[in-house]
């Protein structure tokens, strides 16, 4: 589910996930809707004292920022890089799971990141082909316990992403994950031009300096 109070960003997933038959796009507050687990974009460290985050600890209460970070600290090492995902009790009877899938470090603007696309798909690979690593169903696999999982805005708070590129980077994702996953690439070109596509239809050789416009 990508769940969205603002009309815009429920307008901008609507234009790029409508009609995806693995995706509901709920123009309504994240915390009204019925699933499994709920994700959480914030910051590598496990702090949830801002955003959407403080509002799950409103709900679950401050003992969901302690034990995340205990999973951080000693699963971790001290740090959820972007790109990687986790996941934790709420507490609660339903939703009864946290996926923590960063979107950023620290709390930063991100300006011309791909970080949308790397959290989102981090979180759904997590529950689509992950194992729990720890607590009492270690070794089990997520999917079995995780069929329904609401998306926030990525990046779209605190990181002021704006929501149609959050809509575009979180559509890649799926794509990646549930529906054409994209062969592994034959070629470092090959894998500049996939990455460069996520924000731009005019891939070039990143590691020259861009030319004056």
């Amino acid at each position: 589910m990508l769940c969205a109070v603002e009309r815009g960003l429920a307008d901008a997933w609507k234009r790029h996930c409508g009609g995806l038959d693995v995706v509901d796009v709920e123009h309504r507050s994240i915390h009204d809707v019925d699933c499994d687990a709920l994700v959480s974009p914030a910051n590598s460290f496990g702090f949830m004292d801002g955003g959407i985050d403080a509002q799950y600890l409103n709900r679950f209460g401050r003992s969901l920022q302690a034990t995340l970070r205990s999973v951080i600290a000693e699963h971790h090492a001290g740090e959820l890089v972007v790109g990687q995902a986790d996941i934790v009790p709420t507490g609660a009877e339903r939703p009864r799971w946290l996926v923590a899938a960063p979107t950023m470090r620290v709390p930063m603007i991100l300006d011309e990141t791909v970080n949308p696309y790397l959290a989102a798909r981090a979180a759904l690979l997590l529950v689509s082909r992950g194992m729990f690593a720890h607590g009492p169903h270690r070794g089990e696999r997520i999917a079995a316990h995780v069929q329904t999982l609401a998306f926030p805005g990525m990046g779209t708070g605190v990181g002021r992403v704006p929501y149609d590129v959050c809509a575009h980077r979180m559509r890649a994702a799926i794509d990646e994950v549930l529906i054409h996953p994209a062969p592994f690439p034959d070629s470092w070109a090959e894998a500049s031009e996939r990455h460069q596509l996520l924000y731009t239809d005019r891939p070039r050789r990143l590691q020259f300096p861009k030319e004056p416009t």
